[in-house]
Parts: structure tokens; C-alpha cells; sequence
């Protein structure tokens, strides 16, 4: 029985799906067209086919990540109070999306080179803390879209040091029980410093 080869919008997002895979692996140095034929089983010439340029095989990376990134805060999920969905948003990231987020951080560092790929980067990262900034106003928190925005940046500094740091020598339970700590210290924090003004 033959393989299955996605047309269309699958056969683009197995092509960004391979890419990620490649840059988490390999770095971008690995990253080529032909590369991303392979690594998707798809036949030679198809990646530049759908996407011609370095770049455009890039931004298509951020895109797709992107895109997973707002599937994980579906409807499902908002039936979680929001500071166990950002827990839970943390957790799966390290546990279910790794290469992800080691691609996430190589394209971030090319990005200061690319300003197409930087647009790419800042519109995703725009539209995730806004739905962060939501989370928060669902708590209380005072000016939830300027709080989202040094919360993100903790969050992620917790996700590098679990793929990149000394924190991926942590147990997975010492490393869930310091997100859900320092999330509830943060969110609380938010909250407490709202209710006192």
C-alpha cells in the first residue's frame, strides 16, 4: 500500500512541519529544499515548488508554529480557569512541542538579519499575547495588554531554559511544579497589585 502524499494546504504545512523538524535538528544550516523534500517523503522539487525562496520557506516555519500555537488555546481548553491554561499552555509546549521551540529560537535569531522573517515574528507574537492579554483580563489583572507582555516574556524565558538551559535536567515534576509556582505567584501578583490601586 503507497503512502498518502498531502495536496494543497497539507502538502504546505507537511512542508512547514519537515522545515521545523529540520531547523530543530539541524539548525538552519540544514535547511534546504531538498532537505524538506526528504524529510516530508515528498518528491524532489515540491518545497520550492510551494514555497521558492529561503525566506518564504522560513516565514512559512513561524506561520505554522503560530498556527498550532493558537489551536492549544481552542474551545476545549478555555473551559480551564486561565491560570491553569497557562500552565497548561507552558507544560504542553515543553512536553509535546520541543522542536518547536528550538526552531522558534533559531528563526528568532535570524530574524534580527530578516525583516521579513522579523514581521513574520512580531505580527505571531502580537496576536499571542493579545490572547494572553485576554486571559488576563479574564482574572482581573489591570491593563491586562500591557501585563501580557513581560508575562510572555517569562513564560518563554521558562520554555528556552527547559529545551536550552540547565532546566532540561529537571525531572518533569520538578519542572511542573516550578511553572505551576512561579505562573500562580506571577498571575496572583497581576491580580493583588490590580485590587490595591
Amino acid at each position: 500500500m503507497s503512502k498518502r502524499v498531502p495536496l494543497g494546504a497539507e502538502r504546505r504545512d507537511a512542508i512547514a512541519d519537515a522545515a521545523i523538524r529540520l531547523v530543530a535538528r539541524r539548525g538552519l544550516r540544514g535547511l534546504t529544499h531538498r532537505a524538506v523534500d526528504g524529510e516530508a517523503g515528498l518528491p524532489p522539487g515540491s518545497t520550492s515548488y510551494y514555497l521558492r525562496t529561503r525566506s518564504a520557506l522560513l516565514t512559512a516555519c513561524v506561520n505554522r508554529m503560530l498556527a498550532r500555537d493558537v489551536e492549544t488555546v481552542g474551545p476545549a481548553q478555555t473551559e480551564l480557569p486561565p491560570t491553569e491554561l497557562v500552565v497548561a499552555m507552558v507544560l504542553g509546549l515543553a512536553t509535546e512541542r520541543p522542536d518547536d521551540l528550538i526552531a522558534r529560537y533559531e528563526l528568532s535569531l535570524e530574524a534580527s538579519r530578516q525583516p521579513e522573517l522579523r514581521t513574520a515574528i512580531d505580527t505571531g507574537g502580537r496576536q499571542l499575547r493579545e490572547m494572553l492579554g485576554q486571559l488576563l483580563a479574564a482574572l482581573g489583572v489591570p491593563d491586562p495588554e500591557r501585563a501580557a507582555w513581560p508575562l510572555a516574556a517569562m513564560l518563554d524565558g521558562l520554555l528556552y531554559d527547559r529545551v536550552a538551559g540547565t532546566g532540561s535536567t529537571l525531572s518533569e515534576a520538578d519542572f511542573e511544579d516550578g511553572v505551576r509556582r512561579t505562573v500562580a505567584a506571577v498571575l496572583d501578583g497581576l491580580v493583588r497589585d490590580g485590587r490595591s490601586r
